[in-house]
């Protein structure tokens, strides 16, 4: 079996690379060649939480015949003050013919990059041709990413952050500049960078509201990524309610996703309110923007099977490569 550890993650894994991969995972689940439990999370202590995310796949274009792996991880809020990443865990995948493990691959580098490439095959599907004024709202390691992974979609010209810290804004902004080569700047307020923005990605650990409907233009993209637990928003009500509401997956949105459920409950729309699964709109069984000034609204849980393509995908490289470390699990001998 391989181990393979963040960094290795990183270099065998491009975001352009990784976007075409959520595509076909994206595509698998819509043409339902893919069994997957909704995740199974468990509460700890101080707001932490423990995920568990298995998944199979038949025909990935990316891997062999069939795929199946798990995804163990830990959210521990906290840990940016202690100078450690809030993902981490571990993906592990198989050998789809004997069952043999072949990898277990950093999970939170995986995460992060496999959740900025869907975002990314939303925003194709979703934004504007020509959006390239992107706004984030938010500065850790999927703000990084997101600003990433609009780049392989859209011609993105301008970028703004906000962030609850100034100093991290401007950090990531300068960072933006220098990485894409195009104007970035920081914002202390988030109408301010989001306003006229065509594109606009929430990153952040929000569990309030961070982003309302009077500070989005229409015809504008969001792609709604860091409140994936019930009791966590991004989102107000009546920003979710009058946009054209996409996800990865229904049954995710409806049992995990605290923008919907909380407007739900106070019936400003139901469970029709989501127009289309994103693996939907690329079979071709559902549409996505009608509009010029249609407000599209991707939101995103994160799904196993994102983490199987990619998990899969980096071993097979790794294997060819020789990149990461070889240890046997031969039983001990009797």
């Amino acid at each position: 079996m391989l181990i393979i550890d963040g960094p290795t993650v990183h270099r065998l894994y491009p975001m352009d690379d990784a976007v075409k991969r959520m595509r076909e995972a994206f595509a698998a689940l819509g043409g339902e060649q893919v069994q997957q439990p909704l995740r199974k999370v468990l509460g700890m202590p101080a707001g932490q939480a423990f995920a568990v995310m298995p998944a199979q796949v038949s025909n990935p274009a990316a891997t062999a015949t069939t795929a199946f792996g798990v995804k163990t991880i830990t959210v521990t809020p906290q840990n940016p003050d202690r100078g450690l990443p809030v993902h981490n865990g571990l993906v592990l995948v198989f050998d789809p013919e004997t069952g043999v493990p072949g990898a277990a691959v950093e999970a939170g580098s995986v995460t992060a990059i496999r959740t900025a490439a869907a975002s990314a095959v939303a925003t194709d599907l979703l934004a504007l041709p020509e959006a390239g004024t992107v706004a984030v709202l938010g500065t850790g390691v999927q703000a990084c990413a997101h600003i990433e992974a609009m780049a392989v979609v859209r011609p993105v010209r301008e970028v703004r952050i906000w962030g609850r810290s100034p100093d991290r804004a401007k950090t990531l902004a300068d960072w933006a500049a220098g990485r894409l080569g195009v104007t970035a700047s920081a914002h202390e307020r988030t109408e301010d960078a989001t306003l006229g923005a065509e594109i606009i990605c929430t990153t952040t650990a929000a569990t309030e509201p961070v982003l309302f409907a009077d500070a989005v233009s229409p015809g504008t993209h969001v792609n709604a990524v860091g409140a994936s637990f019930p009791h966590a928003r991004e989102l107000d009500d009546t920003l979710v309610e009058n946009a054209s509401v996409f996800t990865d997956r229904r049954e995710s949105a409806l049992n995990e996703s605290g923008d919907l459920l909380a407007p739900m409950r106070a019936a400003r729309f139901g469970e029709e309110h989501i127009r289309a699964e994103i693996g939907e709109l690329l079979v071709g069984a559902r549409t996505g923007r009608t509009g010029s000034d249609e407000i599209t609204l991707f939101e995103s849980l994160g799904l196993a099977v994102q983490d199987v393509v990619s998990a899969m995908h980096i071993w097979e490289r790794a294997a060819s490569e020789g990149a990461g470390v070889a240890v046997s699990l031969a039983p001990a001998e009797q």
